[in-house]
């Protein structure tokens, strides 16, 4: 779609030939044509009268799509060096929003990852500059309408630049990032906000998102009652009517609560303009906020998207095992690895290949890369949290086979799905780090972590060539490979893991 159109959303159309040649590509159409947007239906009748008179111009248009995507797929290889991790720090710095973090103009979404990369930048160059970056958004973040005041996580990105307006669905990656990078934040700087914020998260991820049986469910909606957000937001004769009129005056004037409010009449709660290291807020947050909690539980709840997924779970066990270790809460190692025990007993074969997603006691789909990568890294962490072998045992076993499973031998690097998968008209690789870490930055960062660990220079050989494979088309925009830039900054500091 972004080949065809420069422009993708969702839901996402796409017309093929029989032998799944895309010829047609667009996003969100209306049933019927309306105020010079085409309509579905339109749009089929179009195609089929095209696909009866002019059938030989649509199967050149799917050629060239095809050759278009093949072409997307080859990757510039060269030579990793110092530079391209500078460059990448001095881009992240020119896009840097000094007003409120973040990078970029809205909409905003929280790529933790980035905030990953400059930690570790900070660590390696002593840079004041990328902590200061680091926890410029972090605390931005916390203190805008993205972050539940109330009930804890954050939703999926903001529509503004000051992080006050959130797209209200919350999703388990973008929580379990947000833990790592507040878990890691508090590490690095001792900072006990960002301890609290990272707790929080779990705390949110562990009583809502956790499935009896150990595993994290997807998201849950934006909407209650077909209104996006109305679950999440207050009238303030609400807040009074609930916390009392000195109590609830008192937490108006510190969360941004007004009777005109800040989103169509009402009111999302935030500290924008508060300073958060006022004394109040602790007392507010103490005898406040779990009176809101209850108040609002008793509103429609919101959809559960509860299918389980390898990936997500993967990513929810590293942050578990991560949080465990930084803030010392034994507990959260426990659940991490109930979820991986769960992904053992129902998302595993018994060859050791992984299935993708679980909901009503089915498992489906072969994994994925980011399965097998974000999986390993939660392995990892569990391992390095616990100290139990049995956690780098499968992380050795997972990375073989996903080394059998999704290695280019040719080119080097992993394809995006498996060769047992179904082959479609090209087998991507991806390396850039969007929402998510890549699945091959990912990876690689795995590879490096467990060629130290396990003292295995077969594994550092794939390193090598995976830095080899990408360098080149690494380096033109190497801000928007963060995550794989990780694992150059780790392979060659011992100071950093």
């Amino acid at each position: 779609c972004q080949i065809m159109t420069e422009n993708c959303g969702w839901p996402l159309t796409i017309i093929m030939t029989p032998d799944q040649k895309p010829f047609f590509a667009g996003s969100y159409f209306p049933k019927r044509s309306i105020h010079n947007i085409s309509g579905f239906i339109d749009i089929l009748e179009a195609v089929t009268v095209n696909w009866k008179e002019h059938k030989k111009s649509l199967l050149d248009i799917a050629n060239q799509v095809v050759t278009a995507l093949k072409y997307r797929n080859n990757f510039t290889s060269g030579t990793f060096s110092k530079k391209i991790i500078h460059k990448a720090f001095e881009n992240l710095k020119a896009s840097f929003d000094d007003k409120y973090g973040g990078f970029g103009q809205a909409p905003k979404f929280p790529r933790a990852h980035d905030m990953l990369f400059l930690l570790s930048y900070h660590k390696k160059y002593n840079n004041s500059a990328a902590l200061y970056m680091v926890e410029k958004t972090l605390q931005s973040m916390y203190k805008g309408g993205i972050y539940d005041h109330v009930g804890f996580g954050f939703s999926r990105y903001s529509t503004d630049n000051k992080w006050l307006v959130p797209h209200f669905e919350k999703m388990l990656y973008d929580n379990a990032m947000l833990a790592i990078a507040y878990s890691k934040a508090y590490e690095t700087t001792k900072n006990e906000l960002y301890a609290e914020v990272a707790d929080n998260i779990l705390k949110y991820t562990t009583r809502d998102m956790l499935d009896s049986d150990g595993g994290f469910y997807s998201a849950e909606d934006a909407d209650s009652e077909n209104i996006e957000g109305k679950f999440y937001v207050w009238s303030y004769d609400e807040i009074i009517e609930v916390l009392g009129q000195k109590d609830g005056e008192l937490f108006c004037k510190y969360y941004g609560v007004t009777e005109e409010g800040n989103f169509e009449g009402k009111n999302i709660l935030n500290l924008i303009n508060a300073d958060i290291n006022d004394s109040t807020l602790k007392y507010l947050k103490q005898h406040c906020i779990p009176k809101l909690f209850n108040a609002r539980k008793k509103r429609t709840p919101l959809y559960k998207d509860d299918k389980i997924l390898t990936s997500w779970n993967g990513l929810m066990i590293a942050a578990l095992a991560i949080a465990a270790r930084v803030l010392k809460k034994e507990y959260y190692s426990k659940i991490a690895a109930k979820a991986t025990d769960f992904i053992s007993q129902n998302l595993t074969f018994s060859d050791g290949m992984l299935l993708a997603r679980f909901r009503d006691g089915e498992a489906k789909y072969l994994a994925y890369i980011d399965d097998y990568a974000f999986l390993v890294w939660g392995l990892i962490e569990l391992h390095r949290t616990t100290s139990q072998e049995k956690y780098l045992k499968k992380a050795l076993e997972l990375t073989n086979k996903m080394i059998e499973l999704f290695w280019d031998n040719k080119n080097g690097g992993f394809f995006f799905y498996s060769n047992k998968s179904e082959q479609l008209i090209t087998r991507p690789k991806e390396i850039y780090d969007g929402a998510l870490p890549s699945g091959n930055s990912a990876a690689t960062l795995n590879l490096v972590r467990l060629a130290n660990a396990a003292d295995n220079k077969d594994l550092l050989g794939y390193v090598n060539k995976q830095l080899s494979a990408f360098a080149g088309s690494i380096e033109r925009h190497p801000h928007i490979h963060s995550f794989f830039l990780l694992a150059f900054l780790i392979l060659y500091s011992s100071d950093i893991r």
